[in-house]
């Protein structure tokens, strides 16, 4: 074999920076044939990972920890985690930052340096999600064309499910090692004929913000057929099934909720709005306002109940999720609270007796006969017996 192919085919030393839902899942994808640094500076999380045990929830990576031979690490000492590195992968997280409108990269940019310094010979990968212009900027900044943007398209509590069968891969710029790492990619996953798609940085970018954006646009429409549905007394699920029989159309994301949430939506769609300054627009503005609308009505139905006691039946926005993060549920819960209503909360993954000075209520069962009224986001099968208490727009009992 020449030794051109010889190289191709050894296994990449990979340094994953972050260990949130695409870290985690990135470091436990690409660690089936490559060798896998995970840094974090959180110790819990790094001794989690050592121990074969998932950080996050997430049925795939818990099985892939646990069950398959996997060359992954993971440490908080940054020169052991960048010397020799291939590649790195940058997945700190970049929370919206209401007060510049802007994602805060603060983290991002702070790897960024320190793998250029660190594994000089390494193609930086930044996974976080980022404002459009942000990598070709930040390759100017730093005097450095080894950095490249490759969005991902995952869902929370499904992460490595989403990276084992991709939709698409896409990698900004065509820097050689670009291509090297997207079949990488390709090569961990379960689909050998997924599409790879190589684009410019900003492009890249975009596709991300896009693609999010237009995921909330469908959310938000089937929200606003629901609020009208409940308004005029209009069975909203024949209504949703018969628009979706039109094959344009489709049944996927049409299950109304309080409003679109999780870690990446809200924020994205804001970064979205944000980057079209000075840039005609009409429907991206809807976009974002429509979510406080949805989350509006919703609060005035359980509000005009004269409930006594609300309680919220768990806060993530997905089922087998452990996020919270700008959950839909935690803005009804503001609303309510705002009219003097007594609200308590059900969620067995609080550790804290008070959310947000509300009382957590371990017991379900002191919970279903406290609350006049429950509030969820999504039904599941132990509020069965309360269902005369349940307040939901759950139609299809799925996520989306």
């Amino acid at each position: 074999m020449p030794e051109a192919q010889a190289q191709q085919a050894s296994p990449a030393k990979v340094t994953v920076v972050g260990t949130g839902y695409v870290g985690i899942s990135n470091a436990v994808l690409l660690a089936q044939h490559n060798e896998v640094v995970a840094l974090d500076i959180d110790a819990r999380k790094v001794e989690l990972i050592n121990g074969r045990q998932s950080p996050i929830s997430d049925p795939e990576i818990e099985e892939y920890l646990a069950n398959r031979p996997l060359n992954l690490t993971a440490t908080t000492d940054r020169d052991a985690a960048y010397a020799g590195a291939d590649f790195v992968i940058v997945a700190t997280p970049t929370d919206y930052d209401p007060d510049t409108n802007y994602f805060n990269t603060r983290t991002v940019e702070a790897v960024v340096a320190d793998a250029l310094k660190l594994a000089p010979g390494a193609l930086v990968i930044i996974k976080s999600t980022v404002p459009v212009g942000f990598t070709d900027r930040l390759r100017a900044e730093l005097g450095s064309d080894a950095i490249v943007f490759s969005p991902e398209f995952l869902r929370e509590g499904r992460a490595l499910y989403d990276n084992l069968h991709p939709s698409r891969i896409i990698v900004g710029d065509t820097h050689p090692k670009a291509a090297a790492f997207a079949k990488l990619l390709l090569d961990a996953s379960l689909e050998p004929a997924t599409a790879i798609l190589q684009t410019g940085n900003t492009e890249a970018e975009a596709i991300k913000l896009f693609a999010n954006t237009y995921l909330a646009m469908r959310v938000a429409f089937f929200n606003e057929l629901d609020t009208y549905a409940a308004t005029h007394d209009v069975d909203s699920r024949q209504v949703i099934e018969g628009v979706c029989l039109d094959p344009r159309i489709g049944s996927f994301y049409n299950n109304p909720s309080f409003g679109y949430g999780g870690y990446c939506l809200p924020k994205d769609t804001k970064q979205m709005l944000a980057n079209y300054k000075d840039v005609p627009q009409n429907l991206i503005a809807a976009i974002v306002s429509s979510n406080t609308t949805r989350k509006d009505f919703i609060a005035s139905e359980i509000i005009k109940q004269r409930p006594r006691v609300v309680g919220i039946h768990r806060l993530a926005m997905k089922a087998g999720s452990d996020n919270f993060r700008a959950s839909s549920i935690l803005g009804i819960m503001k609303r309510v609270k705002a009219k003097g209503i007594e609200v308590i909360v059900y969620e067995p993954l609080i550790e804290d007796d008070r959310l947000f000075n509300s009382r957590v209520v371990r017991d379900l069962a002191a919970f279903k006969s406290e609350a006049d009224i429950i509030i969820a986001n999504r039904v599941t099968d132990e509020l069965a017996d309360v269902a005369d208490k349940v307040y939901s727009r759950d139609l299809f009992g799925a996520d989306s």
